[in-house]
């Protein structure tokens, strides 16, 4: 029955890249953190956390279960907000030639298990407040998976790449009576369940995988992703 808590920071740089790679490349990367890229972060700390939370419970530790996250807020701060008194490690991303920030600290009831897993020790009363530890991700490389996977599963995983999967959007839905579809004809208007005002929901192989909105792209319908596994259907 114990909490404790994540204060996660990122870097206004690494914020922006995060939104410009879940929006796939398909808009200009911004300079500045706006909402869209608050509900970026939100989204990425939220499946981190997820990602932390499955993976504990999954272990049947004595000391550890029934795990659960909540993410509170999210605000734009500056260098001088950051709090002290937690112990702060940093996280360094590759991204090809590229390397990104950003840094978590936790509260005492946390610092125990990471320092377990981390091998790290807290600094003295006497010194700094923060002790770092610096954790290298080679994203666009084998080198993590490989350790956790082996070589020859790598190889087994890259065939399932290029399997085409059907990419769709719901504009809305209508439960409708087979004497009343028979009866349609040219000119019928149809009226759906959803609201103009709500996302559209996008599906891969007819599975729902998050909401997105309308645009167009070059003359083209498109969409842009606003939510990912948020429905209640994955």
């Amino acid at each position: 029955d114990s909490s404790g808590i994540w204060n996660f920071y990122i870097p206004t740089s690494t914020a922006t890249k995060f939104e410009y790679l879940m929006l796939g490349g398909v808009t200009e990367q911004k300079e500045t953190i706006d909402d869209e890229i608050k509900d970026a972060i939100q989204e990425i700390v939220s499946t981190i956390s997820g990602s932390i939370t499955t993976s504990v419970n999954a272990q049947g530790f004595d000391d550890i279960s029934g795990m659960k996250f909540s993410v509170n807020n999210n605000v734009i701060s500056t260098c001088d907000d950051v709090d002290s008194d937690f112990q702060m490690y940093e996280f360094q991303i590759k991204l090809n030639d590229e390397t990104l920030k950003l840094f978590i600290s936790f509260n005492s009831n946390m610092t125990q298990f990471i320092t377990a897993l981390t091998g790290s020790v807290p600094l003295d009363d006497g010194d700094a407040n923060t002790a770092s530890s610096s954790m290298v991700s080679n994203f666009g490389s084998n080198n993590m998976l490989s350790s956790i996977l082996g070589e020859e599963s790598i190889d087994n995983l890259k065939i399932l790449f290029d399997i085409k999967m059907r990419l769709s959007v719901r504009l809305g839905t209508k439960t409708c009576l087979l004497r009343d579809v028979i009866s349609w004809d040219i000119g019928e208007i149809i009226e759906l369940s959803q609201m103009t005002s709500e996302p559209l929901e996008i599906l891969v192989n007819g599975v729902v995988i998050g909401t997105g909105e309308a645009i167009i792209v070059d003359g083209k319908f498109g969409v842009k992703i606003k939510t990912i596994s948020k429905s209640k259907e994955n």
